[in-house]
C-alpha cells in the first residue's frame, strides 16, 4: 500500500507531502490546478519518462519520494530475491532530478532505473490514458491472460523461456555458420595463420611491463654507467679526497684518542660500522658496474620483443589474457571448420531436441491459456456488466502460430461486440475511448482478485462516461476498494462521491508565483467539492442538497458491498 508522497520542486509544486489510506481515495480539483502533475510524479518515481523543464523554475533539482508498506509474502519474497532490505515492513522509493539525468534510490540505495522498474512492478499499478490504449495492441491482450493465469504457467513459462533461448542460439549459430566451402577453406587459412602468429609470440603474463623496465635500464646504460662511476670516484677509490679515505683517517685519531677517555670508545665502533657499510657500498657498486651492458645489443633484443608483444596485443587483446582467450577461440573454430559437416550434424541434433522441447512444451502453454481464457472470459463479462455494458459479447481467441516465440506459439486477442446482432470483432475495431477505459477498469477488477499488487491508481478512468455509467463505474471501483488501495483522479461526482478520503487539488497564483496544494476534505467539505463539480459556475441550495444526498447514498451502498 502507498503511504506517503512527498514532491519537492516538480513543474509548479513547491512541496507537497500526502499520506494515503486504505480504501478509496480520491482527488479533484478545477482544471488546471495539477492534478495531472500528482500522477505524473507517482508515474515519474517508478520509473516513468521524466519530461522536459520537469523542475520547477529557480530550483536546482526535483524529488518524488513514494513510502509503500510491504503487505504481501508475495512482495516480500520477490523484494528479498531482489537484495531489497525491508525494515519495518516499509520500502522509500525515491527519484531526484537534476538536469539532464536522474538519481534512483531504494531505501537509501542507489539503484539502476531497470531494478526500480521490476521492484515497483509488484508494489504499484498505475492505470492512465496510455494503458487503456495498449489494449489495441495483442500483445497486451497475452500478457493480461498470462497475468490471470501465472499460477498455472509459472513453472511451465521458466522452462519454456530457457530452452527457448537455448534454441535461438543455436539457430543462430547455425546461421552465423552457415558458409560454403570456397569461405571455410579460406577462413582455415586465416585462422592458422593468426594462430601461428600468437603461438609464435608465446606471450606471457607480466612480460610487457618487465620488458619496459628493462628496456629503460638499457636504453640509459651509459648514463648509468657515468653517474655511479661519478659516485665510486667519491666514495672509494683511491684517490685521497675520498670518502673510505676520510673513515680510515678517522679511525685512526679516534683510536688515539681512546687511549685517553674509555667513552670514546663508543664512536670508535660507530666508525667501524659506518666504514664497514661503505666498504659494502663500494663493492656492490663496481659489481653493478661491471654488468652494465653498453653494446647496444642486449637493448636491440628487448627492443624488438617489445614491439611484438604490443602488435600482438593491439590486434588480439588488450592483455595477455585477452590473447589467449582469443587463441582458444580460434582453436574451437578451426576445429568446426575442419570437421564441419559432423559439426553441422550435431548442432542440427542439438536443434531438433530442443524443437521437440518446445513443442512440447508450447502445447501445454496453449491447453492452459486455452482452459484459463474461457474463465477469465466469464469474468470480463460479468465485470461488463456491472459497468453498463449491456447485451455485449466478449471473447478471448486463442490461435496458434506457425513459429515459436518468446511466449510460445500462441496469438491471443480480445474480441468485443457491444450491440445485439453483430459480430465479435477485434477490440480495436469495436470500441470507443470511453469504452476502452471501461474495459480496461473490467479487466483490472478481475485481474485485482488474482495478484499481489495492493495498490491501484487510476488516472482518467472516467473519460467519456456520465450519468448512470459513470455511477457503474464508481460502484465498481468502490468494489475493488474493498480488498485494495485504490488511487483516483477524476472530475465526476459519482466516484468522488464513493470516497473514502477525499483530497483536493488547488492551485494558488501569486504576482510572479503558481503553486499547487493537496489536502484532505472533512464530510461537509466534501458536500461542498461534490456540489461545485456538480454545479459548474453558480452553486444553488438545490445542488447542494443534492451533492449532500449522493453522499449518503454513496455512504449507505458502500456499507453493503
Amino acid at each position: 500500500m502507498l503511504l506517503n508522497l512527498h514532491v519537492k520542486n516538480l513543474a509548479i509544486i513547491d512541496e507537497i507531502d500526502v499520506s494515503f489510506s486504505e480504501g478509496l481515495n480520491v482527488l479533484t480539483g478545477e482544471t488546471g490546478a495539477g492534478k495531472s502533475i500528482i500522477i505524473g510524479s507517482i508515474n515519474m518515481a517508478i520509473g516513468g519518462k521524466i519530461p522536459k523543464d520537469i523542475i520547477r523554475k529557480g530550483a536546482d533539482f526535483a524529488l518524488v519520494e513514494l513510502l509503500f508498506s510491504v503487505d504481501t509474502d508475495e512482495q516480500k519474497k520477490y523484494l528479498k530475491e531482489h537484495e531489497i532490505i525491508i525494515e519495518d515492513n516499509e520500502v522509500l522509493i525515491a527519484r531526484k532530478f537534476i538536469k539532464g539525468r536522474s538519481i534512483n534510490r531504494i531505501n537509501g540505495e542507489s539503484v539502476p532505473l531497470s531494478v526500480l522498474r521490476q521492484v515497483t512492478a509488484v508494489l504499484i499499478d498505475v492505470h492512465g490514458q496510455s494503458e487503456q490504449q495498449s489494449l489495441l495492441y495483442k500483445q497486451k491482450h497475452m500478457e493480461i491472460l498470462d497475468r490471470y493465469a501465472k499460477e498455472e504457467m509459472a513453472e511451465i513459462s521458466i522452462k519454456y523461456t530457457e530452452t527457448y533461448n537455448n534454441y535461438k542460439k543455436l539457430t543462430g549459430q547455425r546461421n552465423s555458420d552457415n558458409i560454403s566451402e570456397e569461405q571455410r577453406l579460406r577462413e582455415i587459412s586465416f585462422m592458422k595463420y593468426e594462430l601461428g602468429e600468437i603461438e609464435n609470440a608465446a606471450l606471457i603474463s607480466g612480460e610487457e611491463e618487465r620488458l619496459e623496465e628493462t628496456y629503460k635500464q638499457l636504453s640509459n646504460a651509459e648514463a648509468i654507467a657515468s653517474g655511479l662511476s661519478d659516485v665510486y670516484s667519491m666514495t672509494g677509490s683511491n684517490a685521497g679526497d675520498t670518502v673510505s679515505e676520510k673513515l680510515a683517517y678517522s679511525i685512526r685519531i679516534i683510536g688515539r684518542l681512546c687511549e685517553y677517555d674509555d667513552n670514546i670508545n663508543q664512536f670508535a665502533e660507530q666508525l667501524s660500522e659506518i666504514d664497514s657499510l661503505v666498504s659494502d657500498f663500494n663493492r656492490d657498486i663496481t659489481s653493478y658496474m661491471d654488468g652494465i651492458e653498453t653494446s647496444g645489443g642486449q637493448l636491440e633484443e628487448v627492443e624488438k620483443r617489445l614491439d611484438l608483444v604490443r602488435t600482438i596485443k593491439a590486434r588480439f587483446g588488450a592483455s595477455t589474457s585477452l590473447v589467449n582467450k582469443y587463441a582458444d577461440k580460434l582453436r574451437k573454430k578451426l576445429e568446426r571448420y575442419k570437421e564441419y559437416e559432423l559439426y553441422k550434424a550435431e548442432l542440427e541434433k542439438k536443434i531438433k531436441t530442443e524443437e521437440e522441447k518446445l513443442k512440447k512444451l508450447s502445447a501445454v502453454m496453449s491447453d492452459i491459456r486455452k482452459k484459463c481464457a474461457k474463465v477469465l472470459e466469464k469474468e470480463i463479462v460479468e465485470a461488463l456488466a456491472d459497468l453498463n455494458f449491456l447485451q455485449t459479447q466478449f471473447s478471448i481467441e486463442v490461435r496458434s502460430l506457425n513459429e515459436y516465440t518468446s511466449n510460445g506459439t500462441d496469438e491471443i486477442e480480445f474480441m468485443l461486440s457491444t450491440n445485439p446482432g453483430e459480430d465479435l470483432k477485434p477490440i480495436g475495431n469495436s470500441a470507443s475511448g470511453g469504452e476502452l477505459s471501461r474495459i480496461m477498469l473490467a479487466v483490472k477488477a478481475v485481474l485485482a482478485g488474482h495478484d499481489e499488487t495492493s495498490t491501484l491508481i487510476f488516472d482518467e478512468i472516467d473519460t467519456g462516461i456520465s450519468g448512470r455509467t459513470a455511477q457503474k463505474v464508481a460502484e465498481k471501483m468502490a468494489l475493488i476498494a474493498t480488498g485494495h488501495q485504490v488511487i483516483c483522479i477524476s472530475h465526476l461526482a459519482q466516484i468522488a462521491s464513493m470516497a473514502d478520503v477525499h483530497y483536493l487539488i488547488e492551485k494558488t497564483s501569486g504576482d510572479s508565483h503558481t503553486s499547487t496544494q493537496i489536502r484532505i476534505l472533512d464530510y461537509n467539505e466534501e458536500v461542498e467539492e461534490l456540489a461545485r463539480i456538480l454545479g459548474g459556475a453558480k452553486i444553488t441550495d438545490a445542488i447542494t442538497k443534492s451533492a449532500e444526498e449522493m453522499k449518503r447514498l454513496a455512504i449507505d451502498l458502500k456499507k453493503n458491498l
